[in-house]
């Protein structure tokens, strides 16, 4: 799907307000992440900084100048041997589903992460909750790793997470 007039750029420090703004939404009402109240807009200047000191991809999709939606790739986990693994993140303002920026953002983003040393990707997606972003996935050829059950409780109910992996 074409997104007319949308543009997939670097996140820049100032667009962090809007990027919190549309995670703040999923967070509050969503089970895209279990966080369940919006992080601070410091904690995003910290993550920002973070990400891009280690040379990892913060994206964001712009439209008519607002932000519309914005993907990262992160250190998967923390200890040493996991260096050449980063986690995605894909998420959309609540009014820009369904005209494939996340087709636009994933794209960008796993472009951007084949020239930063990155072997793998993983992808941790909400089960009930997540099937938009497990297909988009999976068009990019991830494929499903395995399944935590009830590991998440959002909402009144237990949620599960399925991890997806995808090679550079």
């Amino acid at each position: 799907m074409t997104v007319p007039r949308a543009t997939v750029r670097p996140a820049r420090r100032t667009d962090l307000p809007e990027v919190a703004a549309v995670y703040g939404h999923h967070a509050l009402h969503g089970v895209a992440t279990f966080d369940e109240a919006p992080r601070p807009l410091a904690e995003w200047e910290r993550k920002y900084e973070d990400l891009v000191a280690r040379g990892l991809p913060f994206l964001v999709t712009e439209e008519a100048g607002r932000v519309t939606g914005f993907a990262h790739a992160g250190p998967y986990r923390p200890k040493p041997a996991y260096r050449y693994t980063v986690e995605d993140s894909v998420y959309l303002a609540p009014d820009a589903t369904g005209r494939g920026l996340g087709t636009a953002l994933l794209g960008a983003l796993l472009d951007a992460c084949g020239h930063t040393g990155a072997r793998r990707v993983v992808a941790v997606i909400t089960d009930p909750g997540g099937q938009a972003s497990a297909a988009l996935h999976r068009r990019f050829g991830f494929t499903e790793a395995g399944r935590l059950t009830a590991v998440g409780y959002k909402h009144g109910r237990w949620l599960d997470t399925l991890l997806f992996q995808r090679e550079l």
